[in-house]
């Protein structure tokens, strides 16, 4: 005689304590789950209107300087530490976690065009209206000992950016040109020049160190090889950029941030199109800064506010603004891929979260568990109209709404003008020219 016996272990199903939740055996064959998807639509709809009701991104503002803020450095050592330079020519050095300003420089007369930190950490350079490029120590001085540059360069004509070798003591400056510098040295190493006009913002490749970026207001972004001392090629746009960003995870990929409301991600290897056109911004574009996992940027903009794009993607998946934020001219994303700092026309600085919705401080492991558990839905419904919807509401300044449905009538009208310019000519005549290519003038090599 064959006797069946249900065999536990009692490890699956006893309470360690009890305290503990009860153990629940469970079985999980989809047939005797019947309304499994319904429960699970539910509760990602529950998960993303929550999400929708914790955004509260702002997290402070640091104020204390008596200008605009033109320009802002990370420390690469330190994530508490940020620098920030006004247009008053002060500098002034933050610390993030007791939110207070630790140390402040009368850097330079007039505006501080610059900055960047060394690789190390133990110093830092900035660049003024005054033309000097100044050298100064990261630790404040010694009590008595007078606020000095441990270097001071004076150069011929006003430099207007400034960037650090990642790995070597070297560093570039670009005004009327591109000036390649060794720290120790008070001319520089090489000049690089193509085309005559000025160069607003130079930026050295994370990956392959030895390669630069630079954009001047001819249009144009310059590639450079600092191996060469020669320019390698160059992109010329509709509109002047701003300034451009390398990724931190892929060696060829650069952003750049431009005149005409819009951001324009290229393969290095292929100008002719750019990889992505990022569209979402209603005024120009002053600044970029990837996130140090390279899958997304933040860009700030003339219409006071910031928009965090995906990569891949033409629009933005998220947008800050506050009633008092003016037009944002600096913007940088912290290394622990966790905040985002923006500096702005009225003299403040003002500290995000990247994610919006995320809490704070230590998480409980079912704290942890639920959250991934809640993603994990909002990732398997998120194109369900409902859950779209929520998602991507966002509420909009009135100037900007209105703006974004003023440019909408007007790309629709020039749509229809071009429509209707094809059918009433010769076949062939009009040719489609995708979006991708619509904003590139040339590419010289």
């Amino acid at each position: 005689m064959r006797v069946k016996v249900l065999s536990r272990n009692p490890d699956d199903y006893v309470r360690e304590t009890k305290l503990d939740l009860q153990r629940v055996p469970r079985n999980y064959d989809p047939v005797l789950h019947p309304f499994e998807v319904a429960r699970e639509y539910v509760r990602a709809l529950n998960a993303t209107k929550l999400e929708r009701v914790f955004a509260k991104p702002f997290l402070s503002s640091l104020d204390g300087h008596r200008d605009g803020v033109n320009c802002m450095a990370k420390h690469p050592k330190s994530l508490s530490t940020v620098l920030s330079g006004a247009c008053d020519g002060e500098v002034k050095i933050w610390n993030l976690t007791q939110r207070k300003c630790i140390r402040t420089i009368q850097a330079h007369e007039g505006f501080v065009r610059g900055m960047c930190a060394r690789f190390c950490g133990t110093s830092f350079f900035t660049v003024g209206d005054d033309k000097t490029v100044k050298q100064w120590k990261m630790e404040s001085p010694e009590y008595g000992e007078e606020e000095e540059p441990i270097h001071t360069i004076l150069g011929k004509t006003v430099y207007t950016g400034i960037d650090h070798h990642w790995k070597e003591p070297v560093f570039a400056t670009c005004g009327h040109q591109v000036d390649i510098w060794d720290e120790q040295r008070t001319s520089p190493k090489c000049s690089l020049t193509w085309g005559f006009d000025s160069i607003s913002s130079v930026k050295f490749n994370p990956i392959e160190t030895y390669l630069l970026g630079s954009c001047a207001s001819d249009r144009n972004i310059v590639l450079y090889d600092m191996r060469k001392s020669t320019p390698l090629k160059k992109v010329i746009l509709n509109m002047r950029t701003n300034t451009l960003c390398w990724n931190p995870m892929e060696a060829f990929i650069f952003t750049a941030a431009n005149e005409d409301y819009n951001l324009y991600t290229f393969d290095m290897r292929f100008l002719e199109s750019p990889v992505m056109v990022h569209m979402d911004h209603v005024s120009a574009v002053l600044d970029v800064d990837y996130s140090p996992t390279g899958k997304e940027f933040v860009s700030a903009s003339f219409d006071k506010s910031i928009r965090i794009f995906p990569v891949d993607k033409g629009h933005s998946r998220e947008v800050y603004h506050t009633k008092r934020m003016q037009h944002v001219i600096t913007v940088k994303w912290t290394s622990d891929n966790k905040y985002i700092l923006c500096g702005s026309d009225e003299m403040n600085i003002r500290l995000w979260k990247a994610n919006a919705s995320e809490k704070l401080g230590v998480l409980a492991p079912r704290e942890k568990a639920a959250m991934n558990y809640n993603q994990k839905l909002k990732e398997k419904f998120q194109f369900h109209p409902q859950i779209r919807r929520i998602a991507r509401h966002r509420h909009l300044p009135k100037s900007i709404y209105c703006q974004i449905k003023e440019q909408r009538i007007m790309k629709e009208a020039r749509r229809r003008k071009e429509m209707n310019r094809r059918k009433h000519s010769k076949p062939g005549s009009v040719p489609f020219v995708p979006e991708r290519k619509k904003h590139i003038v040339a590419v010289v090599k």
